[in-house]
């Protein structure tokens, strides 16, 4: 399978354009990216936005919430950025989507970055909001969501969710997950460079968030050492030119054997971040395929 025509049309310009973060600090990393950020003239609109905060365990945890015309469904979203960068205007237009999408409040979570913060902070910013958008809204469905290290945090939570007993979560969406710290699957030592998201960032993000690799095979870590039963349903998308597909295959299938209804797929023609990049047809067909397959975990038409 060959790349998706419109991201062949563009791959030299995103391996061009995007900065090489291993050799940067993280404050480095962080403003480069920051200065990529082109604000959307006309956003998709949602019936409000607001920004506030929520109490986390090392203070204020600032959240944006999207609010659709009519909500069925409460969903904590987590951004991604490798641990270290993004933040709630890099991911707005996919939480945009996902509000009018899925039919959900969205949580937008502004959770600590590393290496200022490395692990657990991120996780334990990440468990504090699911907890308390669970009560802001009893009785309606809870979502975890996340793409990249968001997908990780997503993931995290919702086996920490399971192992702790509270909050109850009713299903999972994983975007492109970081699973595991393992550098040499198929899909790393296939994709290395070329295709936008590299190995060497991968492993950079990884010593900026969790240095000590003897910790990197705990389950809050690398959801892919967990005991995987008893989670909430999971949509899982990967990209076919991306570093972490075979980690997120894999996780997909041992959610499956685990006895996890589990939707899985995969774009055979994509790249890591495929489903932020404005523009292109196969981000809009994927975000409506994942409020579809979202809205059909819970139930609902």
């Amino acid at each position: 399978m060959p790349l998706d025509p419109d991201i062949a049309s563009i791959i030299d310009n995103l391996n061009a354009g995007f900065p090489s973060v291993h050799t940067m600090t993280g404050a480095q990393a962080r403003a480069a990216i920051r200065a990529r950020l082109r604000p959307v003239a006309e956003p998709e609109p949602v019936h409000s936005v607001t920004d506030t905060t929520v109490p986390g365990p090392a203070g204020e945890i600032p959240v944006r919430i999207y609010h659709p015309k009519s909500a069925r469904a409460v969903a904590v979203f987590f951004h991604g950025g490798g641990f270290v960068f993004c933040d709630l205007d890099s991911h707005d237009g996919l939480c945009r989507s996902m509000a009018n999408g899925v039919g959900a409040m969205v949580i937008s979570v502004d959770y600590r970055l590393a290496p200022e913060h490395p692990w657990p902070a991120a996780c334990n910013d990440a468990y504090a909001t699911i907890r308390w958008a669970a009560t802001q809204v009893p009785g309606q469905p809870l979502i975890v969501a996340g793409d990249s290290a968001g997908g990780n945090l997503a993931a995290v939570t919702a086996i920490r969710a399971r192992d702790l007993g509270d909050p109850v979560i009713d299903a999972q969406l994983l975007l492109y997950p970081v699973i595991t710290a393992d550098f040499n699957t198929p899909s790393y030592q296939a994709c290395a460079n070329g295709y936008y998201n590299t190995r060497a960032a991968m492993m950079w993000y990884w010593d900026q968030y969790l240095p000590d690799a003897a910790q990197r095979n705990h389950p809050y870590a690398s959801p892919a050492h967990a005991d995987l039963s008893g989670l909430s349903p999971a949509v899982v998308v990967t990209a076919g030119f991306d570093p972490l597909r075979s980690e997120g295959d894999s996780y997909a299938q041992a959610l499956t054997r685990a006895g996890v209804d589990t939707v899985h797929r995969c774009y055979d023609g994509a790249v890591h971040g495929f489903m932020t990049m404005p523009g292109l047809a196969l981000e809009s067909r994927a975000r409506e395929q994942a409020w579809l397959d979202v809205r059909a975990v819970l139930g609902r038409d």
